[in-house]
């Protein structure tokens, strides 16, 4: 960073406990820039967006071949200063405060830019990082000076799919059955029918398993149950699939010819992250595996797919800015909310673009001002004047084309 930059940093505000995002919220910050003294500014923005990336190497003798591939799910740009040259060009700006234009020319000192983007409606892949693949959703803000090498900082945001109601199919039993005849060391044969109550389930939630062991054999078996993830990176036409074991349990043994019915609730944890369905290039699964522990031969096994849930609201509350006392003012100064751009095909992983909830939803929602110690604005502002948006146009017309990563 120059002599003359001391720093730029962009935050963005939380505006929940768990500090989580989902479809339609607002997200608002600040871009914090510190200049040592006077300088000329080329441009100044901040870019909202959602993507998913995969890359890894495999070696076939002598050669490596590299397997990389990206999924944009939205991205939007806006600018606080442009020059006049390249403004107009379908470049989005972002007025001050009280509505004026920023200053390309900026005082030595701390400056903070406020901004407010509301996120697409749409349900993407909630935020995820595996071995060698990501889902990211973040926030960067950019410094561009003539003849001098752009200055940028990122920060990246939690975000969750809203929930929904499970579908039928989420919510329909399970079954299976799985004969074996027994050879070698133990004769006989074990059949295990198998059920559960659903596919779908929270985190924290008992997923109970029934299972009817009918043992003609002449050696006891075990019940033993295991609860996995899979995780699929696709790039290239190949496929890296990293697994692991979550949790195990067993039930009691079952005498030889003898039937025993077993019932045994395992809990999910409450840490795991939620499926990822929706993804072209990365996904997240899970099964549950349920087993006989028989001697001396391999163990019969049956698997059910298990699908983990977005967390749903807590009583009375909800994600994001909905979750504030009624009748609270979050946003104090009220700034223009920008909705986003959406890449992607329609349906549950993207859309053409989204025009946003009715203006007159937007009385109580703005931008807050910046915390105390972060010093004063950018451009001074009359508190009593109207608000700025009165005459703004809340919902531009998005790009034909959407940015590039």
């Amino acid at each position: 960073m120059s002599n003359t930059v001391k720093n730029i940093s962009v935050t963005y505000n939380p505006t929940n406990q768990s500090n989580t995002f989902t479809s339609g919220d607002f997200i608002s910050g600040q871009v914090i820039l510190d200049v040592a003294k006077e300088t000329q500014i080329q441009s100044l923005s901040v870019k909202i967006k959602g993507k998913a990336e995969v890359c890894w190497s495999e070696h076939y003798g002598q050669t490596t071949v590299v397997y990389s591939d990206k999924e944009k799910f939205y991205s939007m740009k806006r600018f606080f200063i442009l020059e006049e040259k390249t403004q107009g060009n379908g470049h989005e700006m972002l007025n001050d405060p009280s509505g004026r234009p920023y200053s390309s020319v900026v005082a030595s000192g701390r400056h903070v830019y406020l901004f407010a983007f509301q996120l697409p409606q749409q349900h993407f892949p909630p935020s995820f990082k595996g071995s060698v693949g990501k889902i990211v959703y973040s926030l960067e803000a950019k410094l561009e000076r003539a003849m001098r090498i752009s200055t940028k900082d990122k920060a990246e945001f939690h975000y969750a799919p809203k929930p929904d109601l499970p579908g039928p199919e989420l919510m329909a039993p399970q079954y299976g059955t799985k004969d074996k005849q027994m050879k070698l060391f133990t004769s006989g044969s074990v059949s295990m029918n198998i059920n559960t109550e659903k596919m779908g389930y929270y985190l924290g939630e008992g997923l109970k398993v029934l299972a009817e062991v009918q043992n003609n054999s002449s050696r006891s078996v075990k019940p033993k149950y295991c609860l996995y993830e899979k995780h699929s990176f696709l790039a290239k036409g190949k496929r890296r699939l990293h697994t692991h074991n979550i949790l195990k349990d067993e039930g009691e043994p079952i005498e030889p010819n003898s039937k025993k019915t077993v019932t045994k609730l395992l809990s999910i944890p409450p840490s795991l992250t939620i499926s990822v369905l929706n993804c072209r290039i990365l996904k997240v699964e899970y099964r549950l595996r349920v087993y006989l522990n028989v001697p001396y031969t391999s163990d019969p096994e049956i698997k059910f797919p298990v699908v983990i849930l977005p967390p749903q609201p807590a009583k009375n509350s909800d994600f994001g800015i909905w979750n504030q006392p009624p009748g609270s003012n979050m946003y104090p100064n009220p700034l223009p909310i920008v909705p986003l751009n959406v890449v992607g095909p329609s349906g549950p992983s993207g859309a053409s673009g989204y025009s946003g909830p009715p203006d007159a939803q937007f009385g109580a929602h703005s931008s807050p001002a910046p915390p105390g110690q972060l010093g004063p604005f950018s451009q001074q502002f009359d508190p009593s004047a109207p608000p700025p948006y009165q005459d703004y146009q809340l919902y531009p017309k998005l790009p034909d084309h959407p940015e590039k990563s």
